[in-house]
């Protein structure tokens, strides 16, 4: 690790418009929340909500900002802008978002062009209740996975060359927080859509024995 980035303050005035950015969009997801769901509702599709709505307006703002800087000879690190700043301080914990690394762009074009879209498309189903919503989040969640190892397993291949782990803030806040959230409730979820799908079939199985 360069001395440069080894004397990098732990926690700057970007880290603190980027995390407020975050919770703002957080807060966002919870009050959509109050607006478009009953208050009968139960927590579980509460927490679905939230989620998904999180999800949509990350991939929308933040990666749709990376990937306006990161295509047609852009790249985040000859970029000005608030949110080419935004991006600069996350390229202290992983170096590839400023260059635009052709994996990373290609996987954030399926991102915003399909995740995003997709859990609005859930949110509608949501809405209304639809049990039909569960097939879309094992969808969703397979590809959200298939996103996180894609993004990081050629890292590990090749030594984490690209990957600042010096920083406690880029470490555990930006590479491990930030992406593990987006293992463990996609994993969640799918665990969950499954059993929902899962009964339904076998009560139509049973019920077709039956006859």
């Amino acid at each position: 690790m360069s001395s440069a980035a080894e004397t990098l303050p732990v926690f700057t005035e970007t880290s603190a418009y980027s995390l407020g950015f975050v919770a703002v969009v957080g807060l966002a997801a919870y009050f959509s929340s109050k607006k478009y769901l009953p208050a009968t509702a139960s927590q579980q599709d509460k927490f679905t909500w939230i989620w998904l709505a999180f999800d949509a307006m990350i991939h929308f703002t933040f990666e749709g900002s990376f990937l306006w800087l990161s295509t047609f000879g852009r790249q985040v690190n000859t970029s000005e802008g608030p949110f080419a700043e935004l991006w600069k301080e996350y390229t202290r914990a992983d170096a590839r978002w400023g260059f635009s690394d052709p994996t990373v762009v290609s996987l954030e074009i399926l991102t915003v062009l399909g995740a995003g879209p997709l859990c609005c498309y859930i949110l509608t189903q949501l809405a209304r209740n639809d049990p039909a919503r569960h097939y879309w989040i094992v969808v969703l969640s397979t590809a959200e996975l298939y996103g996180g190892w894609m993004t990081f397993c050629p890292e590990w291949l090749t030594g984490n060359q690209y990957l600042n782990t010096d920083n406690i803030l880029h470490f555990w806040v930006y590479l491990v927080f930030m992406n593990v959230i987006w293992v463990v409730i996609p994993v969640w979820l799918m665990i969950d859509s499954y059993g929902h799908i899962a009964k339904s079939l076998r009560t139509v199985h049973a019920k077709t024995k039956q006859q």
